[in-house]
């Protein structure tokens, strides 16, 4: 009981800063042009938001390759390994916890608080999920986390299949800290998700994964989404030491049948009832209403949401994002509605409330402490280095503009490489993101519907234009790959300064039109007051503090 009690002492306490992102997977048959997705909203709060180049490199026979414990701040490292990005002066190095052997030749990535996609278009999303043991990080002796484990695999593999089992093998041999995590890791054939949590010693890993079968889509929100494990079964991996251990732990019983690994490593919802279930269900329901499945289930471990649906339509990239921007909305859950989301229904709430009231929220799928988000497109009809997207959102969903990431731009634009957290800048993409989403908190239910076309305006020429990219980018490649990286390092460069200066123009806008409580375009001064719903919710009918004369009651 005394183990159990610390675990949930450190589920509380990860759940109240952050750490606790979505992911959703559109495998080829599911999406409408067979491009494979993954996706991942960085549900941080505190994290690094940059987005990085991590460019190749060559190294000698017998090189060692040093492993980087996951630092949440700014900056998520300070060196030279990994880049000239990286190469800040006024932070020092950052110490490795360890190293393993360095191969002949890594592929270039691009990086976040996570690896996120490489050179091959092979693709990375995260969450993190409950689990029975939290590990921490032992300098030469359990020095891989998932976030390491995640720019390995992006380093060394140009498969998803050939990514865990990297990940997996790595972890294993040289030890696991952290709690429970799942990466879902695309290429241009299938997507895979990867479970692991730290074993009872703290010393290795245990890893389970499941291929998504083709033409489904899947989602995880902080909670393990693989069940029982079939040796038999090529499209299901687990590390060799699972059963053995989870056996002398106590957490398995082999007569009992199959080895269910949520049930074996977890301890269910992460956080709160609903806080992870609600979430899978909400993106379930969107892609696929006619299954019709409830919101509602007997607990933690429920097993009547699958794994994976096979959609009712089939789903574009504008399709997957909006499942980011959800809210609830038209649902018994939607939190724009009611007293909570006050008189213009603001969907945020916010952590650190009363601890002598005691109570939860919805967890909505876009939360204001995302960080960043994107929705990856992995394309083997066209050649790598444009196959490859990253629809990359520098702040929270419902308040980013995503723009396209071609995998094989060699430099990220200053607005989406540079800045932290500790300074506002309005060159920054996420300071101008996050503003517009914070500005609008204001009066969220007038200004929200004038993002979202801003949003659908900006995102829908991207999109529109997206195939003659793709065609120009495909015919400069069979004639110069290195002029098609240049042409797509060039075009990306110009969708951010268009994308910022757009942006800016906007902020300063919705500022000039809702200052004061009015709505000053187009005419200043105009006042909005109040819905009435809200008024008679809150007492201002109820005139209890005024005598019948209008003058206030002794």
């Amino acid at each position: 009981m005394r183990k159990i009690s610390l675990v949930l002492i450190v589920v509380a306490a990860i759940a109240s800063f952050g750490w606790a992102c979505t992911t959703i997977i559109v495998t080829k048959g599911a999406s409408v042009d067979g491009s494979v997705m993954t996706s991942h909203s960085c549900d941080c709060g505190a994290c690094d938001f940059r987005y990085v180049y991590v460019p190749a490199e060559d190294y000698e026979p017998g090189t060692l390759r040093p492993v980087y414990p996951f630092l949440e701040g700014y900056p998520r490292y300070s060196g030279t390994a990994m880049g000239p990005t990286y190469n800040d002066p006024n932070y020092p190095p950052t110490e490795p916890l360890g190293f393993i052997e360095q191969v002949e030749h890594t592929y270039a990535y691009f990086d976040g608080a996570y690896g996120i996609i490489n050179e091959h278009q092979l693709a990375i999303g995260e969450c993190t999920c409950s689990a029975k043991v939290y590990a921490q990080p032992v300098a030469g002796e359990c020095i891989f986390d998932v976030s390491a484990l995640s720019k390995v695999a992006l380093e060394r593999c140009t498969t998803a299949r050939e990514a865990v089992e990297l990940m997996g093998a790595l972890a294993v041999e040289y030890g696991y800290y952290g709690w429970g995590e799942t990466l879902t890791v695309a290429d241009t054939e299938e997507a895979w998700v990867f479970e692991i949590c730290a074993t009872p010693d703290k010393k290795s890993a245990l890893w389970a994964a499941k291929k998504v079968p083709d033409g489904e889509v899947f989602v995880e929100a902080n909670i393990f989404r693989i069940r029982e494990l079939d040796p038999e079964n090529p499209d299901i991996m687990f590390s060799p030491n699972l059963i053995e251990v989870a056996t002398e732990a106590g957490w398995y019983d082999p007569s009992t049948g199959p080895i269910d690994w949520m049930a074996t490593v977890s301890t269910g919802e992460y956080s709160q009832p609903y806080y992870s279930l609600r979430r899978i269900w909400r993106v379930l329901d969107r892609v696929a209403p006619s299954k019709e499945f409830s919101p509602w289930v007997e607990d933690g471990f429920s097993k009547a949401l699958p794994f994976s649906v096979v959609p009712d339509e089939k789903l574009s990239v504008a399709d997957a994002i909006s499942l980011f921007r959800d809210f609830y909305e038209g649902t018994e859950f939607d939190l724009t509605e009611g007293l909570a989301a006050g008189p213009f229904g603001n969907p945020n709430r916010y952590a650190g409330s009363s601890k002598l009231i005691k109570g939860s929220w919805e967890r909505a799928i876009s939360i204001f402490r995302c960080d960043y988000v994107f929705v990856t497109q992995s394309r083997g009809w066209l050649p790598d280095p444009v196959g490859g997207v990253v629809w990359f959102g520098a702040a929270a969903p419902h308040e980013s503009i995503l723009v396209p990431m071609f995998c094989g731009i060699t430099d990220v634009p200053d607005a989406f490489d540079t800045g932290s957290l500790e300074k506002f800048d309005r060159d920054v993409a996420a300071w101008g993101m996050n503003f517009m989403g914070n500005w609008a908190e204001l009066k969220f239910s007038y200004m929200y519907p004038e993002i979202q076309a801003l949003q659908q305006k900006i995102e829908g020429k991207l999109f529109a234009v997206q195939p003659a990219i793709d065609m120009a980018a495909a015919q400069l490649f069979e004639a110069d790959p290195e002029l098609c990286k240049e042409f797509l390092t060039d075009y990306v460069a110009n969708v951010s300064e268009s994308v910022m200066e757009e942006l800016w123009d906007f902020n300063e806008y919705l500022i000039t039109k809702y200052r004061d409580g009015y709505i000053n375009v187009p005419n200043v001064g105009s006042s909005a007051g109040y819905p009435d719903w809200w008024l008679k919710e809150v007492g201002y009918a109820d005139g209890h503090l005024f005598g019948d004369d209008g003058y206030k009651a002794k």
